[in-house]
C-alpha cells in the first residue's frame, strides 16, 4: 500500500519559525494568498503545490503527522515561514500551540454558498476522480484529519463543515492573532497585521475556478 509515495528519510529536527498560520480551507483565495505573503515577507510559503513535487519523500511524512506523529513537521516545514491550505491548514491548532506569535489567517469566502459553489467544481471533483488513484487515501485521510466523514462530499455537511471551522477557528485565536480574511479583501488587512507596508501593485488574483479547471486531470 501506498507505493506511490515512497519512504521518508527523517533528518534530524531544526527549529522552524512561522509568521503566518494560514487555517482556512481549500478554495479560500489560499494560491493568491501563498503569493501574497512569500511577497511581502520575502520568504517561502507552504501549500498543497509545494506538496506535490515532494511528494515522493513527504507523503508518508505527512501520513504520519495526520495520524499523531507531529515531529514530521519541523522536517515538512523547514524552509517555510508560511504556510495555507491543506495538508498544513490541517495542523493550525498543533501550529498555533508551536508558534504562538503567529499570525493565523482564516481565509474564507463570503458565505457558504460561495465557497461550495468553487470547491464542488474543483478541489472536490477532483477527489471525486483522482487522476492518480494511490491519492486517494492520502485525500481520505485529510479530510478526516480536517472532520469529515464519509459524508464530505454532501453539500448540507460540507457547508456545515466550513461553518463549524470558520467559528472554531474564530474562538480559539486571540482576537490579536488572528486575521479574518476573504480574496476580495487584498492587501489592506493582510500588511496590517503583519506590519509591513501595501505594495503598490494589484493584489495577487491567482488560481480561479475557470484556471483551475483549465489546469486539472479529473481522471475520468
Amino acid at each position: 500500500m501506498f507505493l506511490w509515495f515512497g519512504s521518508s528519510h527523517p533528518s534530524s529536527v531544526r527549529p522552524m519559525t512561522l509568521r503566518a498560520i494560514g487555517a482556512g480551507l481549500p478554495r479560500t483565495g489560499t494560491t493568491s494568498l501563498k503569493a501574497a505573503l512569500e511577497q511581502l515577507t520575502g520568504e517561502s510559503c507552504y501549500h498543497m503545490t509545494e506538496f506535490f513535487p515532494r511528494a515522493e519523500t513527504q507523503g508518508v511524512m505527512w501520513w504520519k503527522a495526520m495520524n499523531g506523529d507531529l515531529s514530521q513537521l519541523p522536517d515538512l516545514l523547514d524552509g517555510f515561514t508560511s504556510a495555507v491550505d491543506w495538508p498544513a491548514s490541517l495542523f493550525w491548532r498543533e501550529l498555533h500551540e508551536q508558534h504562538p506569535d503567529a499570525l493565523v489567517i482564516m481565509s474564507h469566502r463570503a458565505s457558504p454558498a460561495a465557497w461550495w459553489g468553487s470547491v464542488d467544481q474543483t478541489v472536490w471533483r477532483a477527489m471525486r476522480n483522482p487522476s492518480i488513484p494511490e491519492l486517494e487515501p492520502f485525500n481520505a485521510l485529510m479530510r478526516t484529519k480536517a472532520g469529515l466523514g464519509d459524508d464530505w462530499d454532501d453539500e448540507t455537511v460540507a457547508k456545515r463543515h466550513y461553518e463549524a471551522l470558520l467559528a472554531e477557528v474564530t474562538d480559539t485565536v486571540p482576537a490579536g492573532q488572528l486575521l479574518l480574511w476573504q480574496p476580495g479583501d487584498g492587501w489592506e488587512p493582510l500588511c496590517a497585521a503583519l506590519g509591513v507596508d501595501v505594495p503598490d501593485e494589484p493584489f495577487p488574483r491567482l488560481n480561479d475556478t475557470a484556471e483551475f479547471q483549465a489546469e486539472a486531470d479529473w481522471g475520468d
